[in-house]
């Protein structure tokens, strides 16, 4: 998986450089909803920010886009008794993390308004990992050395560019488990809203 991953960014990165117009750098900053998936538990939705930069690469048609930013990633595990009132065991775990998207897109409408399209794979390192709460039949899960410190996702979404701000919406899913151990798979995964001002 990771090779394969490279492999068609190094050829997307060489594809479009080779006739690429323009070039534009940014910053951008917003917030993100995200879920850990697993079979063991139901998740809760929290609550998240990332805040970066981004370059693009191309014409004006088809684009690369990668981008770096820092954020947090939350998620509350909630196990409810079969009457689905009681909670008996509950946790929250929560990442910071540095998330490395490269996307390819293709841009509709002129260089300052337009509707983009993207997507492509990201690479995120936990840089710090606390957890809380955890109780009962979740103990196992409360130990940060469980949990990965790099993972793999994809990312799909669509933009609109006015002037020199951006405006993103994407979901991101995971692609590997989260967690050292099969016994509890976790794939982490993120809607993110973001608002960006190109620098140049």
């Amino acid at each position: 998986m990771k090779k394969l991953i490279l492999t068609c960014v190094t050829i997307a990165f060489m594809s479009t450089v080779s006739y690429a117009q323009t070039f534009n750098l940014g910053l951008k900053g917003g917030v993100n909803l995200a879920k850990i998936n697993s079979d063991f538990a139901d998740a809760e939705n929290r609550l998240g920010y990332q805040i970066g930069a981004w370059a693009r690469i191309g014409g004006s048609g088809i684009y690369l886009q990668p981008e770096l930013y820092f954020g947090s990633k939350e998620n509350k595990f909630v196990e409810i008794n079969t009457n689905g009132t009681t909670v008996t065991t509950e946790g929250t775990v929560k990442f910071t993390t540095m998330d490395v998207p490269v996307l390819i897109g293709k841009k509709f409408g002129a260089n300052n308004f337009n509707f983009r399209l993207n997507a492509g794979p990201v690479i995120s390192f936990n840089l710090d990992k606390s957890t809380s709460n955890f109780s009962n039949s979740f103990q196992q899960l409360g130990d940060t050395k469980n949990y990965k410190d790099q993972t793999f996702g994809a990312q799909f979404g669509a933009g609109v560019d006015i002037s020199n701000f951006t405006v993103d919406l994407r979901y991101e899913t995971g692609l590997s488990n989260i967690y050292t151990s099969d016994q509890y798979k976790q794939k982490l995964n993120t809607f993110l809203v973001s608002v960006g001002f190109k620098i140049f």
